[in-house]
């Protein structure tokens, strides 16, 4: 069992292919074994048959439960078969992208509690970006791509609607301690090395901000990465957004758990906000 492996989870959903395509270039790039995940839900909130017993009449009981049961098995069988054809699809596209050891693998039950069962396995887990529409009309986030963020210790990439070799990164950094882990795993990291880095920090310039901003470039420079810094005024989630689309970049990378404005991007809405709102792949570091 490899303990080092991509894991990238698909579903059939629109993004499907981004999140193949993201996890097919960070397999070549980690030198890693790719392997798919498919999760079949079971919904185990929803009353089993057997409760609809009591408000079926008697004559119609049995009938209706044989219906019922035979409606349940019917949908698993599609489910089985659906997920199947979907594996085999995703693995064969990413044997002919060049991925040497490429797996897939079926479950049962929640996507979130699938992947903490398969942390140990994983160094890195590939999840699709699905924001979709509430009754106020504003787009919410796939609550599994946040729970899976606070449940996981390993780097979750958020594949958006179209991945593109990433050409130019931005890492979100507040100079705090989490900030600076961030900053030294990207350094240590074969996944990152050698695409054009760019530091950027949110607020008013200060020297305390431009020794942080200083510290970060000396750790990236020397780990082969070239670098540029920048200092964006307002809050991360109004002003990041607008930045990236305007500066062409490919990729945002961000710590979990940190402290100052970035606190935010993963324990409260700003985090909700960005992986919703953001127009590039997410990487979010632990």
């Amino acid at each position: 069992m490899s303990m080092n492996k991509v894991i990238a989870c698909v579903d059939g959903a629109a993004h499907t292919a981004s999140v193949c395509d993201a996890a097919i270039w960070a397999a070549h790039r980690l030198s890693a074994p790719l392997e798919f995940l498919h999760a079949i839900d079971r919904h185990p909130e929803h009353a089993p048959v057997t409760d609809f017993s009591g408000s079926i009449g008697l004559g119609a009981q049995e009938s209706l439960l044989h219906e019922l049961g035979e409606l349940d098995e019917k949908r698993s069988t599609l489910a089985l078969r659906h997920g199947r054809e979907l594996l085999t699809g995703v693995v064969r596209r990413a044997r002919e992208a060049g991925v040497g050891e490429v797996d897939s693998r079926q479950r049962h039950g929640g996507l979130v509690d699938s992947l903490v069962d398969l942390e140990p396995e994983a160094r890195l887990f590939v999840l699709g970006q699905h924001p979709h529409a509430a009754s106020s009309g504003r787009l919410h986030l796939d609550h599994n791509v946040e729970r899976a963020i606070r449940s996981l210790k390993r780097p979750v990439l958020v594949a958006s609607a179209d991945f593109k070799t990433p050409q130019r990164i931005a890492i979100a950094f507040d100079g705090s301690p989490t900030g600076r882990t961030m900053v030294e795993t990207v350094a240590r990291s074969p996944l990152l090395i050698g695409i054009a880095c760019t530091i950027v920090m949110t607020g008013t310039e200060t020297v305390q901000m431009l020794n942080h901003q200083a510290w970060a470039r000396t750790v990236l420079v020397a780990a082969g990465f070239s670098v540029e810094l920048v200092t964006l005024p307002g809050e991360p989630e109004s002003a990041l957004v607008p930045w990236m689309k305007s500066s062409a970049i490919d990729l945002l990378v961000m710590g979990a758990y940190g402290h100052s404005r970035v606190r935010h991007l993963i324990v409260g809405s700003t985090t909700t906000t960005l992986l919703r709102t953001s127009p590039v792949p997410v990487l979010v570091l632990r």
